[in-house]
Parts: C-alpha cells; sequence; structure tokens
C-alpha cells in the first residue's frame, strides 16, 4: 500500500563507505525514528578490492564488515520493523545475501532478504565491443583485461524488491543516492514522470549517502561542531513531493545547518544543472535551503528532467605497480634535506634500474608534508623543522620496485634527522587504472531475487530525452570595491572538495547574500586555475547555484591520474577546498563590520594581521 500525500517516510545514512563506524547503525536504531537506514560501501577502489577477493575465494566479493554490521542488529531491525538497503554486495550480491540468511538464521531472526544483480559487465567484454565504446576523458577504445567493470544501475530495482516484500536489500554497484530513493519510490510510488520529486528524493540521497558529511563532518567552520566522537549520522524526514527536513538523532554530536547542508550538496559534483543519474537528470541551481530549528534544515527545489539513454560504467585495469615510502625528517633545515632526499633517491633509483637492465620509471611524486609542498608557491612553512617525505613511484615490474626501495634504508645513514619510525619497508601492490564508459542503457536486466526466488522485472524507459548540459559561467557583472582591505576566501566563503575521476570539484557558498557579487567578480575560472596551477592539467569550469549562493568549480585533470591511480598523497583532492579558501580577496573595509563576516574576522585577526577595530 502507497504511503498517503501527507505521509512522511524517515530515512537513515548509516554508512559513508566501507570502513565508517560501527557506532552508526546502533545510534539510528536507538533513535526509533527510521522507516529505512541504508549503508553505502562502495567506491571504485573498493569494487576492484572485491574482485581480487572473490577471485582468491568465490564465496567472497562483498563487503564482510557492513554485512557483519547489520547481522549484529538484526533482532532490532526485525522488532523495530526498519527496512535495510545496501551496496555491500560489491561484486557478489548473492554471496552477501546467503551469509546474511545464515546469519539470521543463527539469531533465531525472520526477515525476507533479496538482492538484486546485473550491474556486472566483466563476462560480457565480447558484446560490448561492438559499440565501439569510447573512454570518457580521453576517447581510448574499451579496454580488454579489466580487473572489475561494473555500471551504476539506479533505484528502480531495489523500489522492485520492496514491492515484492523484501525487507533487507543488498546490491551491487548502483548510484549511492539510489538506496535512499528506491525506497522513496516504493513508499510514494513515484512514477517516470515524477521527475521533480525523483530529483528531490535523489537529493536526499546524495546528503545522506557520506554518513556524517552532512552532520557536520568535513565541515569548513569545524569549531563550531560540538564533537566528533559521538557524530551524529543524518536522518532526512521525506514528503511525498520529495521535499524533506535534514536533521540528526537527539542527543548525539555534530551539527545540522544551513552550512553542512549545503557543503554536502556541493561535495562531488560536476554541472549543478545536469547531474545525471540512472532515474532522472538533476537541476540543483534553484534548491533552496532553509534552517527550521536546531539542528533541522528544509530542502526543497529541485528540478528533475528525463535521464540520459546511457549508463555510467567503470573498469578498473592494473597499469604496473607503485610503492610508497613515508619517512620523517627533523632539525633545522628539514624541508629542504627532504626535498633533496627526494631527489637524491630518484637519481639512485634510476642507477639501480639502468645497472640491472629494467625500464626507467614511469613516473614518480613527492612530496614534503608539513613544508606544505602540496601548496606550490603558496606554501608558508618552507622552514619547519619537523616533516615527512612522501615518495610514490610507479613502474610495470614489481620486483624493480622491490629493489628501489630496499635502497631507502641506506640513506637514514646520510641524512641528518631521518627516521623511519619502525615502519619497515613498503610492499609494491599494483596500480589500478579507472576507465569510464557510458553504456546504452537497454543492454542491461537487473535480475531481482526475494529468499532465493526470481521475482519478474523489467527496467522501464525513461521518457524524453535528456536536458542540455549547462554551460560553465566564465564571468559576472565587475564588483567594484571601494577602500579595499584583503582577506582570505575563508572570511566570506566556506567550501567542500572532492574527486570525479581524474577530475576535482571544490565547492565554495558565500556567507551571505551580500557577498557573492563579489565572490563572482574575482572567484573566476581563471583565478582558480591560477591558484592550483602547480596541480592541474586541464581546465577549469564554473557553475553557478543562486539558490544556495554558491559556486561549483570542476578542476579537470587535476588529481594525478585520479583516486585509485594517483601516486599523490592526497588523491582526491579532499584539501582543495581548505586550500583555496586561503586565496587573497579585496573586500570592502566597510565589511569588516558585517554579521556575517565579524566573527570568522576575529578568529583570524592575528594570523591575517588585519589590525582594524572590528565593530560588534
Amino acid at each position: 500500500m502507497r504511503r498517503s500525500e501527507d505521509s512522511v517516510v524517515v530515512l537513515g545514512g548509516a554508512s559513508g563507505a566501507w570502513g565508517d563506524s560501527s557506532f552508526a547503525l546502533p545510534q539510528l536504531l536507538d533513535s526509533g525514528r527510521c522507516d529505512y537506514i541504508f549503508l553505502e560501501a562502495l567506491a571504485e577502489i573498493t569494487m576492484a578490492i572485491l574482485t581480487r577477493a572473490r577471485q582468491k575465494n568465490p564465496a567472497l566479493g562483498y563487503a564482510t564488515d557492513i554485512i557483519s554490521m547489520i547481522s549484529r542488529e538484526l533482532p532490532r531491525i526485525a522488532k523495530q520493523g526498519v527496512r535495510v538497503v545496501t551496496n555491500a554486495g560489491g561484486v557478489h550480491p548473492r554471496a552477501a545475501a546467503e551469509a546474511l540468511q545464515a546469519m539470521a538464521a543463527a539469531a533465531g531472526v525472520a526477515i525476507r532478504i533479496a538482492w538484486v544483480e546485473g550491474d556486472s559487465l566483466i563476462d560480457r567484454l565480447d558484446e560490448l565491443s561492438d559499440l565501439d565504446l569510447a573512454e570518457m576523458s580521453d576517447g581510448s577504445p574499451l579496454v580488454s583485461n579489466p580487473v572489475s567493470f561494473n555500471a551504476y544501475l539506479g533505484a528502480r530495482p531495489i523500489a522492485a524488491a520492496l514491492d515484492a516484500g523484501a525487507e533487507l536489500v543488498i546490491t551491487g554497484r548502483c548510484v549511492d543516492s539510489a538506496l535512499a530513493l528506491g525506497p522513496l519510490v516504493h513508499e510514494f510510488g513515484w512514477g517516470l514522470e515524477d521527475l521533480d520529486a525523483l530529483s528531490q528524493g535523489s537529493l536526499a540521497g546524495h546528503l545522506l549517502e557520506c554518513g556524517p558529511q552532512s552532520t557536520g563532518g568535513l565541515l569548513t567552520d569545524w569549531q563550531d561542531v560540538a564533537s566528533w566522537h559521538d557524530i551524529g549520522y543524518p536522518i532526512a524526514e521525506c514528503r511525498s513531493d520529495g521535499s524533506f527536513v535534514l536533521t540528526k538523532a537527539e542527543g548525539t554530536g555534530g551539527l545540522v545547518d544551513v552550512r553542512s547542508a549545503a557543503e554536502q550538496l556541493l561535495y562531488e559534483i560536476g554541472d549543478p544543472g545536469a547531474y545525471l543519474l540512472p532515474d532522472v537528470t538533476c537541476d540543483w541551481r534553484q534548491v533552496e535551503l532553509t534552517q527550521l530549528g536546531v539542528d533541522r534544515v528544509e530542502v526543497k527545489g529541485a528540478i528533475g528532467r528525463p535521464p540520459p539513454a546511457t549508463l555510467k560504467a567503470c573498469a578498473q585495469v592494473v597499469d604496473g605497480f607503485k610503492i610508497t615510502a613515508l619517512v620523517m625528517i627533523g632539525g633545522r633545515g628539514a624541508a629542504a634535506k627532504a626535498s633533496r632526499l627526494g631527489s637524491e633517491f630518484t637519481k639512485r633509483a634510476a642507477r639501480l634500474l639502468e645497472r640491472d637492465g629494467h625500464p626507467p620509471l614511469r613516473n614518480v611524486d613527492v612530496e614534503v608534508l608539513g613544508a606544505e609542498s602540496t601548496y606550490g608557491p603558496h606554501a608558508r612553512t618552507v622552514h619547519s623543522r619537523e616533516v615527512v617525505i612522501k615518495i610514490s613511484i610507479h613502474h610495470d615490474e614489481r620486483s624493480a620496485l622491490a629493489a628501489i626501495v630496499r635502497e631507502l634504508g641506506s640513506f637514514g645513514m646520510v641524512v641528518t634527522g631521518l627516521t623511519a619510525g619502525g615502519r619497515g619497508l613498503p610492499k609494491p601492490t599494483p596500480l589500478i587504472q579507472l576507465r569510464s564508459y557510458l553504456v546504452p542503457r537497454d543492454r542491461f536486466a537487473p535480475m531481482i531475487y526475494v529468499d532465493g526466488e526470481p521475482i519478474p522485472y523489467q527496467e522501464p524507459n525513461p521518457l524524453g530525452s535528456v536536458a542540455r548540459p549547462s554551460d560553465p559561467v566564465r564571468r559576472a557583472e565587475p564588483y567594484p570595491v571601494d577602500d579595499p582591505v584583503e582577506l582570505p576566501l575563508v572570511a566570506i566563503a566556506h567550501a567542500r572538495s572532492g574527486d570525479k575521476g581524474a577530475d576535482a570539484n571544490i565547492g565554495v557558498r558565500a556567507r551571505h547574500p551580500d557577498f557573492l557579487p563579489l565572490l563572482r567578480d574575482q572567484l573566476t575560472s581563471n583565478a582558480v586555475a591560477d591558484w592550483f596551477a602547480h596541480r592541474i592539467r586541464g581546465r577549469v569550469e564554473r557553475y553557478e547555484l543562486p539558490g544556495i549562493d554558491a559556486l561549483n568549480f570542476v578542476l579537470r585533470d587535476a588529481l594525478g591520474g585520479g583516486g585509485i591511480s594517483s601516486l599523490r598523497f592526497d588523491p582526491q583532492g579532499k584539501a582543495y577546498a581548505q586550500q583555496l579558501l586561503d586565496e587573497p580577496m579585496q573586500i570592502p573595509k566597510a565589511w569588516l563590520a558585517h554579521e556575517a563576516l565579524a566573527a570568522v574576522v576575529e578568529v583570524e585577526a592575528m594570523r591575517l594581521r588585519v589590525l582594524t577595530t572590528v565593530s560588534p
């Protein structure tokens, strides 16, 4: 039976990634508020790890810790009537479901478990070769020997499993937000034509899918978050029109306000006017965030358009091996010594390869952590007396890397103040390249099993055609500044960054609507490109989200190859937003008394040498 129009469905997000806290699921169950709880477990590198696990043991291939966490709470899940959805099935949803069913039987809990298959393409390469697929970033042809190859499915198979009576649904690869949208489609009966509701439901999933990142986690103004050890996990109270209230369990740490919601909305998106998902193309440019009370933010205004005719599929391919070494260097001139060590060690590696008849190195990346080498020309601590040097190396041969890293120990008898802290020598690991393709959605036929029995299901064809992507905004009207004062961007904005393959995004939100015209004028695509010129290889695109007074920047080819293949210490650009927040802005001196600026200026005054007295 479908919910009535005035009903509210309560969703809880208990996991933002494989390895999230074991306290999350019990916390949401303790709240007694959730109709559904979902646990997100998959990332690109996770798929490769799970594939290798299944190759070693055919009974594996799923996120075992997520399944174990669910199993421990099965009695309470059943007693409360909470339905659970997770993509912890990884590359073997059937095995995950069967393992959990055995755990339920051992605990004496009767629960109907479903699993969804059909996302894997690993055995269909011959069929796909006829499609002339081109890799999304460089146009290269379809790979021939991937470690894993999975498409992102949507929400409707999850909804169909719930329609069939499943109380716990385990999927393989699907878009993270589908874990929330599926239950909402089931509860409210949203059809293909309910595009705005589907966009809103996807936004609910987007805000919940990363666990506490919408409840104070990763917040720029982290000082305002009371505690992290007991941080509250997100809850969405969803209405039939798709609007919802973002909140968390009472009595938990963290913080839910417009800042935390806005930063998570901006996290890891590209074009906010055409955010492509299997069920809907989302336009979030006019989303409105309203603080209703303590830890309660209303979210509405998302627009939906027909989804694309293709599904994104990601293949992981082994491309040689990599090794990463970390050692500390202390004392005067530590940063300079570390920089020299990186250069000298690289030269010795080249000598060793030449001597032993190996090919040259594929790539080397050296970063001096503590000397702000990731900041490039913006570094301020080049005279640090305590640093960690990170040396990452890429080569085609595992044995060559093992020989190279053995030489690192000898530098402990050369460089003053060097210590490895008893860590021992690191071991070479495969370097995995991510290759992405757009596959016609009519090539997919998801299969759903409830209690081990298949149920009839046919993926519906989307309506119409996808909307045209938005055009990046390069420039806005000039904003003259009289009597300027230089302050860092953080004084007038907060931000969050993430990754999309080899690209990074940085979402920047004005602390007050008054500041947005200045941001439009000064924080251009070129300004961001110049700030990160030492890190990025591609162009920078800027998009606007006027509904939340924000700009979103997409930095192409900005991560040294992407999260699973990059040699960098920050392969996902997690620190990019915080680095950008130091970029100088020229603001009117009169703004120093602005209510949205005064507190930030007071905190930053000594560091920034702002001598002007700030009015209360």
